[in-house]
């Protein structure tokens, strides 16, 4: 065979008995979540910021890059939604190259599932504890949702992911906002018969069992750009790119009509100075037009407390070991020029 069996990992049930949500953050994520649905319905005209480091590689450096972000949060809260990114599984387009803290909680050994598990729920919980702000993780396994999914309060299904039927089957039983990102393509009707399928039920095995689902009501879209077949990265968060996208919305028969623009990956071609720019065109275009401002509901934003990449063990604390992002100090005035859109 060409598999080794290494060894059987726990089920997401004991894990979540070992390292259990205290009560009074369960109610802490109860509230959140309640408040960011209300943003998705359209109930609630506050924007969402889902902003953080593109991979979170170090708990220590995460929960201090997420407590800032929490004082920030207090300023802004009557028209904002900040929603930390808390990354702990890292697609690759090659296969190679550090996958995140489930795969590694140490970057600079070798994987560990059973030790990534663990330091992945930790830190999430840790997050919530020390700063009151729930979090948003990208699926890029399905079979691990339930490892977290009394922590999450928003879930990312990659470019990569989004045309997988296992991807769009589990998202239909999410009891939070699913953002389904447009292919590396760019083609948007991927993008929209993956969030049809997610808002339906669905009847599937998942994890050895024959389970059903009620959809996800609150699944939506994410633009972040796409690659053509020359290689030449597309951005899609301009004006055009918006009412394209409403138009498409308003041609099929979907729930919620919702987007996010990720302002980095292919939008900005990875130049990550870039994304301030583009999250201000974004808010302008909201400006300009009702329909824009109804449809798209946040952006997503990579940023860390040191500006920049670095490889794995350059040691610099606090700075991306994968795509490169804003510094903490650009990432605090834009929190408050999105503000003052809003």
């Amino acid at each position: 065979m060409g598999f080794e069996f290494i060894k059987k990992l726990p089920i997401p049930a004991e894990i979540r008995e070992e390292y259990p949500v205290p009560a009074d953050l369960a109610a802490l994520k109860e509230q959140r979540d309640e408040e960011i649905k209300k943003v998705i319905t359209g109930e609630s005209g506050k924007f969402l910021v889902i902003i953080g480091p593109c991979s979170a590689d170090n708990e220590d450096a995460v929960c201090e890059y997420v407590s800032r972000l929490a004082k920030v949060n207090e300023k802004v809260k009557d028209k904002l939604i900040l929603i930390p990114r808390v990354y702990t599984n890292k697609p690759r387009t090659t296969g190679e190259g550090y996958k995140g803290i489930l795969h590694q909680p140490d970057p600079n050994k070798k994987p560990d599932f059973l030790a990534g598990l663990i330091a992945m729920r930790k830190m999430h919980v840790r997050v919530i504890r020390e700063s009151g702000l729930t979090a948003s993780d990208e699926m890029l396994y399905p079979e691990n949702w339930r490892y977290v999914s009394d922590i999450l309060s928003y879930v990312a299904i990659g470019a990569r992911s989004v045309e997988d039927q296992q991807h769009r089957l589990v998202a239909s039983g999410f009891d939070v906002p699913a953002g389904m990102k447009n292919p590396t393509s760019g083609d948007f009707s991927i993008m929209l018969n993956s969030v049809y399928a997610a808002q339906h039920p669905h009847s599937f095995i998942y994890r050895g069992w024959e389970v059903s689902t009620h959809g996800n009501p609150l699944t939506h879209t994410i633009l972040r750009g796409s690659v053509n077949k020359y290689g030449k990265n597309l951005p899609n968060y301009h004006y055009e790119d918006l009412n394209s996208l409403l138009e498409l919305y308003q041609s099929m028969e979907l729930l919620n009509p919702a987007c996010i623009i990720d302002s980095n990956h292919h939008n900005s071609n990875k130049q990550f100075y870039q994304q301030i720019r583009i999250v201000k065109e974004v808010m302008h275009s909201r400006k300009l037009s009702p329909d824009i401002h109804r449809l798209v509901k946040g952006v997503m934003v990579e940023s860390y407390l040191v500006e920049g990449s670095q490889k794995v063990g350059g040691g610099v604390y606090g700075q991306s070991i994968t795509d490169p992002c804003l510094g903490w100090e650009d990432t605090e005035r834009l929190i408050y020029d999105i503000a003052e859109y809003e």
